[in-house]
This record gives C-alpha cells, structure tokens and sequence, in this order.
C-alpha cells in the first residue's frame, strides 16, 4: 500500500469530511464561486482551466507562514497548489488535474487561503 492510500483510508476512518469531488465544475458554478473569492482571477492557458492569486507580505516570515498554513489544509485535502515564493510575495494558482480544469475542490481550498490572511493581511494583492 502506498503512503497516499494509507493517509486516505486512515483519514476515511478517523470520521474526517470526505474528500470533495474532482469532477470539472460547469462555467456557471464557477462564476458563482469567484464572485464570493476576492481577487481571484479565472485564467486559460489554452491547456487547462484554472485560478490564481498574487499576495504581498510584509516580509518573507509573514510570507511563509501563510504558505505553512495553507499547506496544512491542502494536505488534508489532498489538493496542493502550485505556488510561487520570492521573499515577501506569494502566487498561487489553483487548477485540478484529474480533470484538467476547476472543481469544487479548487474553490474550497481558495476559501481556506482567504482564511488564512486573518493572522497577518498581505500588504497588497497584486
């Protein structure tokens, strides 16, 4: 067995939420999901549909902490960002890849990043 069915069946069996689905989402019901997501943009990169966000910190502690955070509620999804650090600057794209497009795990863990900004604001949204 590997390390990844071994954490989804300890995970299945300690009563933690199901893992969402990682079906595309249709255009409608990501519109519906960006409007209630401050600064997220939709982006096609004519592969793949996807969504993205650039963060300013005060400084590169700030910075990672809020990587580390977010980090600790991607893995309990299993659904990880690609992301992009240079001192105090954080991008983040979001996309699935089981279905080359967006899903609803996309949109929760877009609103589990906008959480995370509540211990230090970013100075900007670039």
């Amino acid at each position: 067995m590997s390390l990844r069915t071994t954490a989804s069946v300890a995970s299945a069996s300690s009563g933690q939420k199901p893992l969402l689905p990682t079906t595309a989402l249709p255009e409608s019901e990501r519109r519906r999901h960006l409007a209630n997501l401050s600064g997220w943009r939709f982006v096609n990169d004519g592969k793949r549909d996807m969504i993205q966000k650039s963060f300013r910190f005060e400084d590169f502690n700030q910075a990672f902490g809020f990587m580390t955070r977010v980090a600790m509620h991607a893995e309990k999804m299993d659904h990880h960002p690609e992301w992009f650090n240079v001192y105090d600057k954080v991008d983040i794209t979001l996309s699935t890849h089981e279905c080359n497009g967006l899903s609803a795990r996309d949109m929760e863990l877009a609103r589990l990043i906008e959480s995370q900004l509540g211990r230090e604001e970013p100075v900007s949204v670039v």
